[in-house]
């Protein structure tokens, strides 16, 4: 009889705690981004960014799965969901931004230094801002639009960054450092989705 209620029972993961695990772990990714490129390119921060992507990855699929089984979610299912994917994406282009790096055998410079800790600092906003969806919407907002506001200045580093490419002399330099550019200021776009669903949430929630 008690195999029998429990089977009734409807499940109750702790779905906004793996997405707070799978930020964790993409700020780990971040951390070591900024590693990576204030040191010129260092290997074992640049393995350490993409161990931190197939981390970032299982924290996803983690969730996705508990949001099939789940009775009840603390947010809405679909902002659980669309804040996760679109977190997924900041750590995929990250980790595609080391590697075009290595491809095209272009070293970080100050502007991807930079760039990095714009990224890194949006990610943690972020998560202050999906911690306090639920206590402190107001305070959530803030957290939102910092996040919101670091990658404003990460494009002015990034409109800079390329001005500066055409006093460069070699082709393929400036080849390199255009497409490292424009990587940092897509995955900038994708902090910035990020935000966006984080005010929706807390706009639903309110």
């Amino acid at each position: 009889m008690s195999k029998m209620r429990k089977w009734f029972l409807p499940e109750a993961p702790d779905v906004l705690g793996m997405l707070h695990e799978q930020f964790e772990v993409t700020r780990q990714g971040m951390a070591a981004l900024v590693h990576w490129a204030e040191s010129g390119g260092d290997e074992s921060s640049a393995q350490a960014v993409r161990d931190a992507e197939h981390a970032a990855d299982d924290r996803r699929r983690e969730l996705r799965l508990a949001l099939r089984v789940a009775f009840s979610t603390p947010l809405d299912r679909e902002d659980l969901y669309l804040i996760s994917d679109r977190l997924d994406n900041v750590m995929n282009g990250v980790k595609d931004a080391v590697r075009e790096c290595e491809v095209c055998a272009v070293s970080p410079d100050e502007a991807v230094a930079d760039m990095a800790r714009y990224l890194a600092q949006g990610v943690d906003e972020l998560d202050r801002a999906v911690e306090l969806i639920l206590t402190d919407s107001d305070e959530a907002v803030v957290a939102a639009d910092a996040a919101t506001k670091s990658q404003r200045h990460l494009e002015r580093v990034y409109r800079k960054a390329m001005s500066d490419t055409l006093e460069l002399d070699d082709l393929r330099e400036v080849i390199g450092r255009r497409e490292i550019y424009r990587r940092f200021s897509r995955v900038s776009d994708y902090v910035t989705a990020v935000s966006e669903r984080v005010w929706y949430a807390v706009v639903k929630e309110s």
